[in-house]
């Protein structure tokens, strides 16, 4: 999915107030600046970032990586898959020059990291992928995470996707799904097995609650057509001056929701397998890469070039292609 269509940006992020667990530096090499201290990417300098620091004085500095609340909570969740999935998730082999990228050489505007974990041979893990991105626009800054857990063709179980896109301090567009693998009207049965028996649209219902939330309609139709009938895909809204306010809900009824959905999704879904005929498994994998190879073409190829430019772009999009498991267009 990776969506980069963004609510409009407003003028600055909201600070970090409350701890979640972190994991490793690899998992978001892109930290937030300690004032006065250089930037570590994954522990060790970059060469972008060693260029800058010796820069003129007076020069822009870089944009860095902003920490703000649903980057905090996205490393929860992803730190909780890696404990249960374990050695069903293979090292990383992303390229340093994917695994953290940034706009303009290296003094740009946008920073980005992405992470990919590929599954291991007899799991039904096809891989796990994490990015953030952070751009800085005229009139604030835009920030996307997602965490993405994609399943093989030895399961029809759905693949679990979340995405936070914050465009300003008071405001968030959160996308969280058991991503269906098939037609959902032709197969009555699937949604009873992954939606109504795990209770899954009480997460839906507990977000739409607050009097800060509306349903959010994508643009792209292709989107809206691809996932589950309980689907959270949400605008949280807070208004002038709701900075805290959001962070609140982020840490607290967001967090909740994204953590309740990983459960359903670690038990229900990533250690089963599907007996299917033939046919039925082409036709899954079939519509699988139709989504897959959609969600590139919609939101990366239009979307990705304009923030980070076409040398960067090219590379991060080849890689989430090959975790994909698709062709270049």
């Amino acid at each position: 999915m990776l969506q980069l269509r963004s609510p409009p940006p407003a003028t600055s992020s909201p600070s970090s107030a409350v701890s979640f667990p972190t994991l490793a530096p690899r998992l978001l090499p892109l930290r937030r600046r300690r004032r006065g201290a250089g930037t570590q990417l994954g522990g060790k300098t970059s060469s972008a970032v060693r260029a800058s620091s010796a820069a003129a004085p007076g020069a822009t500095e870089p944009e860095v990586m902003v920490e703000v609340a649903h980057r905090e909570v996205a490393r929860a969740l992803a730190s909780l898959a890696e404990a249960r999935l374990g050695a069903r998730l293979l090292p990383s082999a992303v390229p340093p020059d994917v695994a953290e990228f940034r706009s303009g050489g290296g003094a740009g505007n946008a920073v980005g990291s992405l992470d990919v974990r590929r599954g291991a041979p007899g799991s039904t893990i096809d891989f796990m992928l994490q990015s953030s991105l952070h751009c800085k626009v005229p009139n604030g800054a835009i920030d996307i995470t997602s965490l993405l857990i994609f399943l093989n063709a030895s399961t029809d179980a759905p693949h679990f996707l979340m995405e936070f896109i914050q465009g300003s301090p008071t405001s968030i567009v959160v996308l969280l799904d058991l991503l269906p693998r098939k037609d959902l009207a032709l197969h009555p049965e699937y949604i009873e097995r992954y939606y109504e028996n795990t209770q899954v649209d009480k997460q839906r219902e507990k977000v739409e609650e607050l009097p800060q939330a509306r349903p959010y309609r994508s643009r792209s139709l292709f989107l809206r057509s691809t996932v589950s009938v309980t689907a959270i895909l949400m605008s949280i809204d807070c208004g002038q001056g709701g900075e805290g306010t959001l962070e609140e809900i982020v840490r607290g009824q967001l967090a909740t929701a994204a953590r309740a959905l990983l459960q359903i999704w670690l038990d229900s879904c990533a250690d089963h397998t599907s007996e299917m005929e033939e046919g039925e498994r082409e036709n899954m994998i079939k519509r699988d890469q139709i989504v897959r190879s959609k969600s590139i073409e919609v939101d990366l190829t239009s979307n990705l070039p304009r923030m980070f430019g076409p040398d960067v772009a090219d590379r991060v999009i080849a890689e989430i292609q090959k975790a994909f498991g698709v062709q270049e267009a």
